[in-house]
């Protein structure tokens, strides 16, 4: 930590750890690699960027699926920035969770509490090493079925037509949303589409910006898990941060929009038992506006996805990409089948199951495995005639 730092000084990054978790890295010896702390991947890619660092390392304390984990990674790639390893300190981790983390490009996983003889032999090791490595090949992910030239130029005419198309109907929403509520009337949350790829996901805004606050009172109303009205709710936590969040000491599982920032999801009864519902819906849900019914009803808050489709993270048609926490839940052989195909922003199950009662969640990633194995453009017209009607439908959703 005394040494000069130089243009050539080999840098490990230290990423989202506090000043007094520091001292497990202080003790390893690195040989001459620098420790250099970040708040966050942000201002590490930034300075990386601006100050031409060499690094040559990264250890990010973050959960797989967190900003810090696999989204990283995707933001480094994007960047082109050089391919280094990359360490994650986790509080969960298991073998599913292990293999989609290897796939990701994430070098290794160190679970709590940290081994400092561990970890200073893995890093130095797999520095000092990493040309060997980048020869071996990684986990494949889940094989994806590409979209085809038909579909991407479908995509593109379909959706850039329908942006100039509803422009007028873009600003009436717009202006709507802004008078009967105070915050933000676009947000975008992180999801996870074709081949676990994560991405920012556009949409209008239809609860209140505080609804995540009310989510821990309304678990037992989740039509996925019917047996969740029988169990105890936990003890409200301080700080109003979940297990999972407390030991960052910040929300690891953030929405954003202008400046605004807010939970996605009440983690407190996320980890609560593994045979939990991977999907959280509520009928007529009070965290909801009245603006935010209509265009929810209507699907109208999912217009802004079509700008995902013109830039490539969705399709027209495909299978709904997830959240997160959602996502991560989903990593055995019996539901990836469902990441193999594109992500979009109406599929098979919308109008197989909408406004038709309820449906498990069994059913849904059925149907979502369903269409990942005969998606095809003449498939997916089919879909969107038949997502017409679907739209029309009388049940709250």
């Amino acid at each position: 930590m005394e040494q000069t730092l130089t243009a050539t000084t080999p840098i490990i990054a230290i990423v989202g750890f506090e000043d007094d978790q520091l001292s497990v890295f202080i003790n390893c010896d690195f040989k001459d690699r620098y420790i250099m702390q970040f708040a966050n991947g942000i201002k590490m890619v930034s300075a990386w960027q601006t100050d031409n660092l060499h690094i040559v390392a990264i250890i990010s304390f973050s959960e797989i699926m967190a900003p810090g984990g696999i989204p990283l990674i995707e933001a480094l790639k994007k960047k082109g920035l050089p391919e280094v390893p990359f360490f994650l300190v986790v509080n969960h981790l298991n073998t599913n969770l292990s293999k989609l983390a290897l796939a990701a490009g994430i070098t290794d996983a160190f679970k709590l509490p940290l081994n400092p003889v561990k970890i200073e032999k893995k890093v130095n090791f797999l520095i000092d090493n990493q040309s060997k490595l980048n020869n071996i090949s990684q986990p494949k992910r889940a094989n994806i079925k590409g979209i085809g030239i038909a579909k991407r130029a479908f995509d593109l005419f379909f959706a850039g037509t329908a942006l100039l198309v509803l422009s007028p109907l873009f600003l009436i929403i717009y202006l709507m949303i802004k008078l009967e509520s105070k915050g933000p009337a676009f947000y975008y949350a992180l999801r996870v589409g074709s081949g676990y790829q994560i991405f920012k996901f556009y949409k209008f805004r239809s609860m209140y910006v505080n609804a995540d606050a009310r989510l821990k009172d309304l678990k037992h109303l989740n039509q996925y898990n019917i047996d969740a009205a029988n169990e105890k709710e936990p003890a409200v936590l301080n700080h109003g941060l979940c297990n999972d969040c407390r030991a960052y000491n910040k929300c690891q599982y953030p929405l954003f929009a202008d400046g605004i920032e807010w939970c996605e999801k009440d983690f407190r009864t996320e980890k609560k038992s593994t045979s939990n519902s991977a999907f959280f819906k509520i009928k007529n849900d009070p965290r909801i506006t009245r603006i935010g019914n209509f265009i929810r009803n209507t699907s109208i808050d999912e217009l802004p996805q079509l700008w995902n489709v013109i830039i490539g993270d969705m399709s027209i048609v495909g299978n709904r990409p997830l959240p997160l926490y959602e996502a991560e839940k989903l990593t055995t052989d019996k539901y990836v089948l469902r990441f193999s195909a594109p992500a979009g922003i109406t599929g098979l199950w919308q109008v197989e199951k909408r406004g038709k009662g309820e449906m498990s969640e069994e059913e849904r990633l059925m149907l979502d495995n369903k269409y990942a194995q005969s998606h095809s453009l003449k498939y997916d017209l089919k879909l969107i005639l038949r997502t017409i009607p679907a739209l029309l439908q009388k049940e709250s959703v």
